[in-house]
């Protein structure tokens, strides 16, 4: 697994604008499951142990899994293999549901819709109704152990780069020196203008990253296993033969925006053709991004640990964002009626 390599100041941070709501139309809002990156027990230990909505879903994964999934994340915390193991998915799963639970309760946020980038998407189709949790958790055991043995035997080399401040030109320029290399690559995402991620072979990232510096672009972090490229069918039919047979998804209760396309999700089916295309299919956020403002959402609520989604400008640009963290949610709230007295 290559660690990832943060570089300068890459992703400006959210603007909160004011919404575009009107009186004959009042704003409306999405919850947005962000992708899985690395994130630190530190930042959600102690949320998991104490929030009651945390407990109760760790609880119900642990049962699932025969595991204490918190011992079993606790203890991997800064090992480079368990970044991304079926236990460091499930408590990342945990915690932004968690979270949605919390500011639903807490804060009253009610989302109209849902959606969820990359991994994010199991997190949005549990939350609007499709997959009950119980079921969810079984579903990324099952299928981090697929992808462990595809990747075992296919594509052994391949690993998914994220660059930035690339321009669509400099990135072509460079995927097309590798072409004339003889050297596989697949475009895996569009998350925002300049912002891309590549899968290519690991013995040739060092080459590609030097290029992209020297076009002008910006190297981010390097992820394994690969994700979303075109190349991976075989994946998708592992997963869909192996796995899926064995998960009966219902209608969505909440709409599910599609993170492949932006397709707007309201039957079963859709949903299922969503979770499977992740193998194989793009992510493109500024789709997702159209999608939302077409259906009048002018808030967003980044549920869960993300460092990505809420900040690149075409979400600061067109939504005002909030921030459902761990840090947010242990934070002491001042009843309103101590308020009140507060201010006699």
């Amino acid at each position: 697994m290559t660690e990832p390599q943060a570089t300068e100041p890459q992703i400006a941070e959210a603007q909160t604008t004011e919404p575009r709501a009107t009186e004959s139309q009042p704003g409306r809002t999405a919850f947005v499951f962000p992708g899985m990156g690395p994130f630190r027990f530190t930042d959600v230990g102690e949320f998991l142990l104490t929030n009651p909505h945390a407990r109760r879903r760790l609880a119900i994964a642990d049962e699932v899994v025969g595991y204490s999934v918190f011992d079993r994340y606790r203890q991997s915390d800064g090992d480079e293999e368990g970044q991304y193991a079926a236990h460091t998915q499930i408590a990342f799963l945990t915690v932004c549901l968690s979270l949605a639970d919390w500011a639903e309760e807490t804060l009253g946020e009610k989302p109209e819709l849902c959606a969820g980038p990359s991994f994010g998407q199991r997190a949005a189709v549990t939350y609007a109704g499709s997959l009950p949790f119980e079921e969810t958790v079984r579903l990324t055991a099952e299928l981090a152990r697929c992808e462990e043995e595809y990747f075992a035997q296919e594509h052994r080399e391949a690993v998914t780069h994220c660059v930035i401040h690339t321009p669509e030109e400099s990135l072509r320029k460079a995927l097309g020196e590798l072409d004339d290399e003889g050297e596989w690559h697949d475009v895996s995402g569009h998350i925002d203008q300049g912002f891309y991620l590549v899968s290519l072979r690991e013995p040739v990232l060092d080459r590609f990253k030097k290029r992209i510096g020297d076009l002008g672009g910006y190297n981010m972090y390097t992820m394994w296993p690969p994700v979303h490229a075109p190349s991976f069918g075989g994946l998708r039919r592992k997963a869909e033969e192996e796995v899926f047979g064995g998960f009966e998804l219902a209608d969505p209760k909440l709409p599910v925006v599609s993170d492949q396309n932006g397709a707007l999700l309201t039957e079963a089916e859709g949903v299922r053709t969503m979770l499977l295309d992740t193998f194989n299919c793009p992510i493109r956020w500024p789709d997702m991004v159209e999608t939302m403002r077409e259906q009048g959402i002018t808030k967003v609520c980044i549920s869960g640990p993300d460092n990505l989604f809420g900040r690149v400008n075409s979400t600061g640009e067109n939504f005002e964002v909030l921030a459902i963290d761990a840090r947010k949610a242990m934070r002491p709230r001042v009843r309103q009626r101590s308020a009140r007295r507060a201010r006699r």
